[in-house]
């Protein structure tokens, strides 16, 4: 504006100055006044334009500082950066060194090592081989124990079903002596077939009567038919001291005599195997009543013959 208002003035000065121009010298002027004032609205214009773009430009140069500024700072980063990774690839590279240099000795020992535990793990190898070989073998002695008992226990029980079996026979062969100073009884796996004196024989004698004979004589039937029982005849007597004359000195004898007058009665029966029979005197000594009363007494004068199954193959499968 300080510009135009000059320029006016000038004009108005020159008018002034050449009032007495001519008219075609002021139409002259006129014009080039008009064409001074378009020129000078022109650059008024293209001032105010560059003033704006000046503005324009300002700010960018203003963004463009603040980018400088950030990309400074994300260098001055990345160079932090850029220099601690070159620190520790030159520490990596001394490591490497180091470990390239002691490689050798750590294999070396490594090695070492690995005979040393290849060494450990066959010798565990073995023991555990030699462990498994007694752990089989104790489980093979096991199962033929296992069979053993078993066969043990099948023979037990047969032994005992035949025993049972032999009971119900001489039950029922003996069946009419019943009753008579004669029992027949199971126990302890074993027969007992109990005769009191009163059926066999006189006081203080050993022969045995015609009653006793009979029933012997049936229990030899049933022995015959069972060549397997072991048979032990034993005689008992009371209490009362043996008063008899002869060769015989006390109620052992006695006992001892009766027992085996018994055992010569049941070996006329042919059939009846002798290495299976036993004879013993046990005197008083296993009454199996008391000897404070008759009857008592009279109980305890007697033969018991006890049966039992021969345990020739129960023994031999204990003894294995």
């Amino acid at each position: 504006m300080k510009a135009t208002r000059l320029l006016l003035l000038h004009v108005v000065i020159l008018a002034i100055t050449f009032a007495c121009v001519p008219k075609k010298d002021f139409l002259n002027l006129e014009t080039r006044y008009k064409n001074l004032e378009s020129q000078n609205n022109l650059l008024s214009k293209k001032l105010k334009d560059s003033e704006g773009n000046n503005l324009t430009l300002s700010e960018s140069l203003k963004d463009a500082k603040a980018l400088i500024d950030s990309l400074q700072n994300v260098y001055d980063n990345l160079s932090i950066e850029y220099n601690s990774k070159s620190n520790q690839l030159q520490n990596l590279e001394e490591s490497y060194n180091a470990l390239e240099e002691n490689s050798s000795q750590l294999l070396s020992e490594n090695s070492k090592r690995n005979r040393e535990l290849l060494a450990q793990l066959e010798e565990k190898e073995k023991v555990l081989a030699q462990e498994k070989l007694r752990l089989e073998k104790l489980q093979k002695d096991l199962q033929e124990r296992s069979s053993r008992i078993e066969q043990l226990e099948n023979l037990i029980a047969s032994k005992e079903a035949k025993l049972s079996a032999l009971k119900d026979k001489l039950s029922d062969a003996l069946i009419d002596f019943e009753g008579r100073g004669l029992s027949v009884e199971q126990r302890n796996g074993k027969v007992y077939v109990s005769m009191e004196n009163k059926l066999l024989f006189a006081s203080g004698s050993w022969n045995v009567g015609s009653e006793g004979k009979k029933a012997i004589k049936e229990l030899a039937n049933i022995l015959a038919q069972n060549g397997d029982i072991a048979v032990l005849i034993e005689g008992h007597t009371d209490n009362v001291p043996y008063g008899g004359k002869g060769p015989l000195k006390d109620n052992w004898d006695l006992s001892t005599k009766r027992a085996t007058e018994v055992l010569k009665l049941i070996l006329k029966n042919p059939a009846v195997d002798p290495k299976n029979l036993t004879a013993a005197g046990r005197g008083e000594f296993i009454p199996v009543d008391t000897n404070g009363t008759k009857e008592g007494k009279a109980k305890n004068r007697r033969i018991e013959v006890v049966l039992e199954p021969r345990l020739d193959e129960l023994n031999r499968l204990i003894n294995e």
